[in-house]
C-alpha cells in the first residue's frame, strides 16, 4: 500500500507490427496521431484557447472550458486522434496548460482492398490496441509487440519527483509481416468482381487465386467489401470473410473430387461406358441431368463433359457409401483448413449414421453437401498439383526488431489421390472446358482445367429453384498450373447457370493472369 502511494506505472505503448505484400510493397502501416490534452491547474486565458481550439478540433467550446476551468484536474483529454498538421497549428500557439501525446493509429495505402484478409485493429475491454478478424487478428501477439513500462515516484500531488527512483523497463516494437499475396492480382481480381456483381444483378460474390502446389495465396477477393477506416459505420457480419466463414453447396464443381476418388479406387476406368438414358429413381425422389437432355451411351469423361447428375450418381454407385464417406474425411469436408487467417469456420458434415441413399446420390454432384470456398479449392487443388492435399497460407514469413526473418513452415500435406489419378481428372476438365458450355470463352494457346458449378439455395428445408450459386473452378497451364482459381456469385440474376456467371467472370480474370505472367501460349 505504502509502495502504491508514491510509485505509479505509466505504460509505453509499442508501435504495432507493419504488413507487406509479396513484392514488400507496405500494405499497412502506421500513422501518427495525437491526444491533445489540457493541465488545468497551469491553464491561463481559457476563453482564448477554448474558442482557438473549438474551431480547429470541431469541438463546443463550452466543452473544452468547462474541463479547463476545473483547477482541480491535473490533466485531462480534450481531443483524441488529431492529425500532425491540426496538431502542429496548435502547438504553435504554445498555449499554456496544452499538451501533446503521440499514438499511432493503422493506415492502409490501398484503402479498402483486401479488407476482409487484413482485418483491423480496435481496442479490448482494457482500452489496449487489439487485432479483430484475417490477419490483424490472428496474428495480434506477432503484431503487437511488448508493452514497455515506467515505474517513478511521485509526490503529494501526483507530480513526477525528477530526482526520485526511477525505473524504465523499454518497450519492444510489434513483428512484420510478409505476405504471399500478389497486389496485383489482388487488384484485378477485386476489380473484375466488382464488375461481375453489377453485370449479372449478384448479391454477393468472392474470387480465390492459391497456389495449388503449396496453398500460398495469391489473392483473396469478397464483395460487398468495407472500409477499415471507417468499421464504425458496418455492422459485425460485415467483417467475417465469405470465402472462409461463409458455407454454400458447390454443386457441379464437386464433381471433379468424386469423378477422381472413383477412378482412384478402380471403381470406373476412363474407356468405362454409362448408359445415360432418362432420370434416376431414388424412393420418393426423381434425379434428372440439369437440363433434362439425355445422351444415351456414353464415356465417363463425357459425365464431366455434359456435367451428367445421373452419370455422377452411377459414379458414387460404382464407388461405394463407405469408400465415399472416407474420401469426403480424407479431402477435410467438416473440418477447418487451417488457413492463418482469424474466424475461419466450417460446416459440419453430416453424421455417418444419418446418411441415406439419396444423400450419397446428391453428393456426387454437390448437393447435400456444404463447404467453405476455402475449403473447395483446396479440394481442387489435390487435382492440379498430383493428388495433395495442402495448407492454405498468406504469411510467408515474419522479422523482428533486429531483422531475423523468421521463415514459417507449413503443416505436411496429405496424399489423397494417386499421381495417375490426379492427371487423368486433369484432361477430363480439359476437355470439359474445350468441349462443354464455357468452349467460346476459353483463351488461346492455353489448356484450362475447369469445372462449372450451379447450386441451388437451401431455404426453410427446401431448395429455391430461382436462386442458385454459380461457381467456377479451375487451374492453368493445366499440364503444369501456375494458379489455381474458384469464383462464386451469390444469386446471380441475370442467369442461374454458372456457365453464362461465374465461368466469364473466371475467363475474364485468366486472361488478366496470363498477360500479367507472361505464360506461353502454345499453338
Amino acid at each position: 500500500m505504502s509502495q502504491e502511494q508514491i510509485k505509479r506505472l505509466i505504460g509505453i505503448v509499442p508501435n504495432r507490427g507493419l504488413i507487406y505484400t509479396k513484392d514488400q510493397t507496405p500494405f499497412v502501416i502506421n500513422q501518427p496521431v495525437f491526444t491533445v490534452y489540457g493541465q488545468p491547474h497551469l491553464a491561463s486565458n481559457v476563453k482564448e484557447v477554448s474558442e482557438y481550439l473549438s474551431g480547429l478540433l470541431e469541438i463546443e467550446e463550452s466543452s473544452i472550458s468547462a474541463k479547463l476551468d476545473d483547477k482541480k484536474l491535473k490533466w485531462v483529454s480534450l481531443a483524441e486522434s488529431v492529425p500532425p498538421n491540426i496538431k502542429e497549428q496548435i502547438a504553435a500557439k504554445n498555449f499554456q496548460g496544452i499538451g501533446f501525446s503521440q499514438n499511432n493509429i493503422r493506415y492502409y495505402p490501398e484503402s479498402s482492398m483486401a479488407a476482409h484478409l487484413l482485418g483491423f485493429v480496435g481496442k479490448n475491454q482494457s482500452g489496449d490496441p487489439e487485432g479483430y478478424f484475417g490477419l490483424e487478428g490472428y496474428y495480434n501477439e506477432q503484431l503487437r509487440g511488448r508493452l514497455g513500462k515506467i515505474m517513478e515516484e511521485k509526490d503529494a500531488l501526483g507530480n513526477s519527483i525528477l530526482a526520485g527512483e526511477r525505473q524504465v523497463i523499454p518497450e519492444e516494437d510489434g513483428r512484420n509481416l510478409y505476405l504471399t499475396l500478389d497486389k496485383t492480382v489482388q487488384f484485378i481480381a477485386e476489380a473484375k468482381l466488382k464488375q461481375a456483381l453489377i453485370k449479372y444483378g449478384a448479391k454477393s460474390g468472392t474470387v480465390t487465386i492459391l497456389n495449388p502446389h503449396d496453398g500460398s495465396i495469391i489473392a483473396m477477393a469478397s464483395e460487398p467489401a468495407y472500409e477499415p477506416d471507417r468499421k464504425f459505420n458496418y455492422d459485425l457480419d460485415s467483417f467475417k470473410n465469405p470465402v472462409i466463414n461463409s458455407s454454400y453447396e458447390p454443386g457441379s464443381t464437386f464433381k471433379i473430387l468424386i469423378m477422381a476418388a472413383g477412378i482412384n479406387e478402380n471403381a470406373v476406368k476412363p474407356n468405362d461406358e454409362y448408359e445415360e438414358s432418362g432420370p434416376i429413381e431414388i424412393g420418393k425422389y426423381s434425379i434428372k441431368t440439369w437440363n433434362n437432355k439425355y445422351h444415351g451411351k456414353i464415356r465417363v469423361p463425357e459425365i464431366l463433359e455434359y456435367s451428367s447428375n445421373v452419370g455422377m450418381v452411377y459414379i458414387a454407385d460404382r464407388l461405394g457409401e463407405d469408400k465415399l464417406i472416407s474420401y469426403l474425411k480424407k479431402l477435410g469436408l467438416g473440418q477447418l483448413t487451417g488457413v492463418d487467417l482469424q474466424d475461419e469456420a466450417t460446416p459440419e458434415m453430416r453424421h455417418e449414421s444419418k446418411w441415406y441413399k439419396i444423400d450419397f446420390a446428391t453428393a456426387s454432384f454437390g448437393q447435400g453437401i456444404a463447404v467453405t470456398p476455402l475449403q473447395m479449392i483446396r479440394m481442387a487443388s489435390s487435382i492440379a498439383n498430383g493428388g495433395r492435399l495442402v495448407t492454405p497460407h498468406i504469411v510467408e514469413k515474419i522479422s523482428d526488431n533486429s531483422g531475423k526473418i523468421i521463415k514459417l513452415t507449413q503443416s505436411h500435406d496429405s496424399q489423397v489421390f494417386k499421381k495417375v489419378t490426379a492427371s487423368t481428372v486433369t484432361e477430363m476438365m480439359v476437355q470439359a472446358v474445350e468441349k462443354g458450355e464455357t468452349k467460346y470463352l476459353k483463351p488461346l494457346g492455353i489448356k484450362v482445367a475447369g469445372k462449372t458449378g450451379t447450386a441451388q439455395i437451401p431455404i426453410s428445408g427446401h431448395y429455391d429453384s430461382e436462386k442458385t450459386i454459380a461457381s467456377f473452378v479451375g487451374f492453368f497451364p493445366a499440364d503444369n498450373p501456375k494458379i489455381i482459381m474458384l469464383v462464386t456469385l451469390r444469386e446471380p440474376t441475370t442467369s442461374p447457370w454458372g456457365s453464362e456467371t461465374a465461368a466469364p467472370l473466371f475467363f475474364n480474370i485468366a486472361n488478366e493472369l496470363i498477360s500479367y505472367y507472361n505464360i506461353p501460349l502454345e499453338f
